[in-house]
């Protein structure tokens, strides 16, 4: 009995060593690089990144440049070439912000309502109004046909009707239904739109006004930098209904814009590749480093420090550039830590609109996000599908690769077309793909800690952290050493 326990004990060993070691494909057979790939020091990078230390690495703040000197100094450490600005791992850019002026002022009668209290105004664009108030329903479109809008400020009261409330973000949920009846009311002549909160509206109040108070951001020549005077988006509270209702109101207002200007930073490096022909094409890693810095407070916590978003990739892209380092491909491999992602993508845009290398020397674009939580065995590969998938040779070198290592169960459904979230634009490969470059996501999608104090180093699975940086080592690999370009 005892010796049969022994014998399933060692089977049971023996299959887990086969499992942790993963198959070799004939492209890996010969590399000593995976080996170099460690979960210690992905681990130790990973707690060092999200650390307080940071304050959540919000873009265009001290925070954000501070962490780009940790990652040129671990990208030295780690033997990448520096390939920034002037010999350095820097690529500084400015980002653009606009934001509505203190000295705003929304007066509807004789009441005086509070901005960011009262009063909310959701499009970051100059207004001076003065206009008739009309309430109206505005769900009934042979009611709306019936009524004279033309010049008149328009206060309608909010549904959920068409709202879908699975959206992860409060923030996300109503912006489609308010450019609906947007455009619909400005059709009709409406000079001003106020929306009166349902009461989903009122849940996620507190929720929406750190982001329609940072205002808009871009970068030069993106269609953010300029605003021009148009009609004001205001959102006024549920209670506010009663006061509306009454007749002859005006709504009096005057908007104003300020215009700020600050310095954000993508941090670059590559590893030559070893071809003499094909070296001088780059295979690209992205992530982004920066998140979103000290907001609203949850229990005593107001630092999000961003571990999962996005300090997993940004870790896993320095143990992919010591892999690489150890040993080369035989095209070069670029890395790119992009700045301000979430102000809009605006590090990837920039570096994709001023390469520091040519851009037609770009073969394939490996970005990931948020790769370190969910289940153990599960994953994500976006752009895999039309019509999001803009090259089958890149998804096929990244499935093959999965097969060959990590195993992941692929979840399809956040790369639909019609999946809720609209993952898919979200992050910093879209810039790349819109330029017709292979590109490819990776990642392991939402949890409940996603922009939150609570998404921290220590909710991170470090193991899988590690399968996914294998996972994209691998795919790269193949990039790099295949004949062709994909």
């Amino acid at each position: 009995m005892r010796l049969k326990i022994f014998l399933i004990l060692l089977i049971t060993i023996q299959a887990s060593l086969t499992y942790a070691q993963s198959p070799k494909s004939p492209e890996i057979k010969n590399n000593n690089g995976l080996g170099a790939i460690k979960e210690k020091e992905i681990r130790n990078d990973l707690y060092q990144m999200a650390d307080d230390h940071f304050k959540g690495r919000e873009a265009g703040t001290l925070d954000e440049l501070k962490v780009s000197v940790w990652l040129a100094e671990k990208a030295r450490n780690a033997g990448l070439t520096p390939a920034g600005d002037d010999g350095t791992y820097y690529q500084f850019f400015s980002m653009i912000r606009n934001r509505i002026a203190a000295n705003s002022f929304i007066r509807i009668g004789d009441s005086t309502f509070q901005l960011w209290k009262d009063i909310l105004i959701a499009r970051t664009a100059p207004a001076n109004i003065s206009a008739p108030i009309i309430l109206i329903n505005g769900n009934n479109k042979e009611d709306l046909d019936k009524l004279d809008l033309n010049g008149k400020a328009v206060a309608i009261k909010v549904t959920n009707e068409g709202v879908n409330l699975n959206v992860s973000l409060p923030e996300r949920r109503y912006p489609g239904y308010i450019l609906n009846k947007y455009n619909e009311l400005l059709k009709r002549g409406a000079s001003a739109i106020i929306f009166i909160a349902d009461k989903e509206g009122e849940k996620s109040w507190s929720q929406v006004i750190p982001g329609m108070k940072r205002g808009t951001y871009d970068v030069a020549g993106g269609p953010n930098v300029d605003v021009t005077q148009k009609p004001p988006v205001l959102w006024v509270h549920a209670e506010a209904l009663e006061f509306l209702s009454k007749k002859g109101l005006t709504l009096n207002t005057t908007i104003n814009i300020e215009h700020f200007e600050y310095p954000s930073v993508n941090i670059v490096g590559t590893i030559t590749g070893t071809d003499p022909k094909l070296k001088e094409e780059y295979v690209l890693f992205s992530g982004h480093q920066d998140h979103d810095g000290i907001r609203q407070l949850y229990g005593i916590d107001s630092i999000y420090n961003g571990a999962d978003d996005n300090a997993t990739t940004s870790v896993a892209l320095l143990a992919i550039a010591r892999a690489f380092k150890k040993q080369p491909g035989k095209r070069s491999a670029i890395f790119v830590w992009h700045g301000a992602e979430e102000r809009g993508l605006l590090g990837s845009k920039w570096f994709s609109s001023h390469p520091t290398i040519s851009k037609n020397s770009v073969v394939a674009v490996l970005n990931a996000d948020m790769i370190g939580r969910n289940n153990p065995d599960s994953a994500a590969l976006l752009g895999a599908i039309a019509p999001h998938r803009n090259s089958g040779d890149l998804v096929n070198m990244a499935l093959a690769a999965n097969d060959e290592g990590a195993r992941f169960k692929l979840d399809t459904l956040w790369d639909k077309v019609t999946h809720v979230e609209g993952w898919y634009f979200r992050s910093d490969h879209l810039p790349y793909a819109r330029l017709g470059i292979p590109a490819i996501f990776f990642t392991t999608l939402l949890h409940p800690d996603y922009h939150t104090p609570m998404d921290e180093a220590k909710n991170i699975d470090v193991r899988k952290l590690t399968k996914m940086t294998e996972w994209m080592y691998r795919t790269g690999w193949k990039v790099a050493n295949k004949k062709e370009r994909p």
